[in-house]
């Protein structure tokens, strides 16, 4: 049997292919589906099948074109309620390709339409050979179970204590674990960085598998979620109904310097994508800058919404070519356009550059020791409590879409996250809401701790 994992780092996001004979069956695709084309083409394989294991939250989802173009059918959970054509698979649905097999294993708890994906393969020893196990179970972690508009947080960890107890720990210690998504995604909290795991490993070294009370599996799942971005609800609605092609999407139209300042100036969005360094050498004052390295999706989706109909600034068409793919993926595909001739051309039109100062790890605590500036701290809240900067203000950077942070505006504002690419997201949207005197942290706290510098660890957050 042909069986292979995509993996999308920017979205931490696995889908798979798996064939045998000439059938092909592809589970949980991303939204652009040409790659699952050239993986068929290559291994002599036609698709004819697409398992959705639940709607997805984190990112918009190619099911549909992807049915559209292969005339493969789409198979989805009984509970998802999706509004195309489509097969409503329940517990002990089970499909045949070539010599293999997917059997349904219904497990809601992260979504209450959640399936698992049992494959048994004729010519392996071991039945079943593996499980894919969507967003229910993880390495190292499980599901979150407040994505629902139906089901409370309480009721959804019940439903995943039961799914992951009556299902999947009583398959073979054999059996190789398959999720949806690996380390950085939102969709839990504690994932390793590993893309396959066993059944048996996951029994052992799974904290969440540890908890063998219902009630304080309930407990510890709802307790300290990590902010859910608005956009989540609404991705989910998206794959409900199926997104349209990426080949619909219209193209972008190039937006004078001009043009921009005056559309700035009605308060639309500029989202600058070049790198870190060249942002902080100069950008157009009020605008964003989230790097197109990184978890650039995922970010333009939590701080923007999917509404926010940004103009893009890029140094090259290859650039905007790949956010345009990249904010599609997340369900933002309605920007107004891109800065003609980029900063260059604004600076040629006549219009003032803005820069964004910055600062060692070193000249930070250099200037916290003579109390020249104060600190802000944007990681998320268990990177702050391992450890962080003494006398440090604490406000994550997913927060700053609700309102910017409480912060002495007398003195120099230094901020910084984990390694510097978040610090400057907050620093440009900062700036963008009229701090004057704004630094960033060059490598944030790693940077910080591999000067050895003294580092906090109390657990009280401040700011």
């Amino acid at each position: 049997m042909y069986f292979e994992q995509f993996y999308l780092g920017c979205l931490a996001h696995a889908s798979y292919m798996l064939g045998s004979e000439t059938e092909a069956v592809v589970v949980d695709p991303q939204r652009d589906v040409d790659l699952y084309f050239k993986a068929a083409e290559d291994h002599g394989l036609t698709i004819r099948h697409i398992f959705e294991t639940h709607l997805h939250a984190d990112f918009v989802s190619g099911h549909k074109e992807l049915a559209a173009r292969s005339g493969a059918q789409i198979y989805f959970g009984a509970q998802a309620g999706a509004t195309f054509p489509h097969v409503a698979v329940r517990d002990g649905f089970e499909l045949r390709f070539g010599k293999a097999s997917i059997k349904v294993l219904e497990t809601p708890g992260h979504t209450p339409e959640s399936i698992c994906l049992l494959v048994t393969v004729d010519d392996k020893p071991v039945k079943p050979w593996a499980v894919l196990t969507g967003d229910t179970l993880f390495l190292g972690d499980v599901g979150r179970p407040d994505l629902s508009r139906t089901h409370t947080p309480e009721q959804l960890a019940g439903m995943l204590y039961d799914s992951l107890h009556n299902e999947l720990l009583k398959l073979p210690d054999e059996v190789l674990v398959y999720p949806a998504h690996g380390a950085g995604s939102l969709c839990g909290r504690n994932m390793r960085a590993e893309r396959s795991s066993t059944i048996g490993t996951e029994r052992l070294t799974n904290y969440a598998l540890q908890i063998r009370s219902r009630e304080e599996f309930v407990k510890q799942l709802t307790s300290n979620l990590p902010a859910r971005p608005d956009y989540f609800l609404q991705d989910a609605e998206i794959n409900r109904g199926g997104a349209s092609a990426l080949s619909d999407l219209p193209e972008l139209r190039a937006i004078p310097p001009a043009e921009l300042k005056s559309l700035l100036d009605d308060g639309v969005i500029a989202l600058d994508i070049r790198p870190g360094d060249q942002f902080a050498a100069g950008h157009v004052p009020g605008s964003i800058n989230i790097a197109l390295s990184g978890q650039f999706a995922t970010w333009a989706g939590t701080i923007l919404g999917l509404s926010s109909r940004p103009v893009l600034i890029a140094d090259s068409v290859e650039q905007l070519a790949e956010a345009r793919l990249r904010l599609a993926r997340v369900g933002i595909e309605t920007e107004r356009g891109y800065l003609q001739g980029s900063v260059a051309g604004w600076k040629q039109a006549g219009f003032d550059l803005a820069q964004l100062p910055e600062i060692t790890a070193q000249e930070l605590r250099q200037r916290l020791l003579e109390n020249k500036l104060n600190v802000l701290d944007v990681r998320r809240e268990p990177e702050w409590m391992v450890g962080h900067v003494a006398g440090a203000a604490w406000w994550p950077l997913d927060r700053f879409r609700l309102s910017p942070p409480e912060v002495d505006l007398n003195l120099p504002l230094a901020v910084h996250c984990q390694s510097g690419y978040r610090s400057m997201i907050a620093c440009s949207l900062l700036q963008r809401a009229g701090f004057k005197n704004v630094i960033n942290v060059m490598g944030g706290f790693a940077a910080w701790q591999e000067a050895q510098l003294p580092v906090a660890t109390d657990a009280a957050v401040e700011g």
